[in-house]
């Protein structure tokens, strides 16, 4: 028997799911910022953040978290959250008793929790995952 492949619109259903089920005031916040899901970060973007392997990423925040945000200064693009696909999928191989849509979710959340304003420190303090 044949495990199923998630699509990249399956996966980023999983991940719209997880915003959505988000408490209000962050549901609000987080409506605000697009999403998409990708195959894989590609070589400009790896280069930008001086990374050599791709399957190291996960997923992404680029856009400038709501604590420094200001109207004189608008953004010309939207904040976005990026995920990827076959990282992550390489990841869930790795976490025996992880399904996918707990790990989707719990990467959707860490970058919207840096769209929030919280660092990868911030993070860890309550998220204790990655140990």
């Amino acid at each position: 028997m044949s495990q199923h492949i998630p699509t990249l619109d399956e996966m980023e259903q999983i991940a719209r799911d997880t915003v959505d089920a988000l408490p209000a005031p962050f549901a609000d916040a987080a409506a605000q910022v697009a999403l998409r899901v990708l195959d894989m970060p590609d070589a400009a973007l790896l280069a930008d953040l001086d990374m050599d392997d791709p399957m190291q990423l996960t997923g992404l925040y680029e856009g400038v978290p709501m604590t420094h945000k200001s109207v004189a200064y608008p953004s010309p693009w939207p904040d976005t959250v990026w995920l990827f696909r076959r990282p992550i999928l390489a990841e869930l191989a790795t976490r025996p008793g992880v399904t996918l849509e707990q790990l989707v979710a719990h990467v959707t959340v860490h970058e919207f929790a840096h769209h929030f304003g919280w660092s990868d420190d911030d993070i860890a303090t309550i998220d204790r995952w990655w140990e």
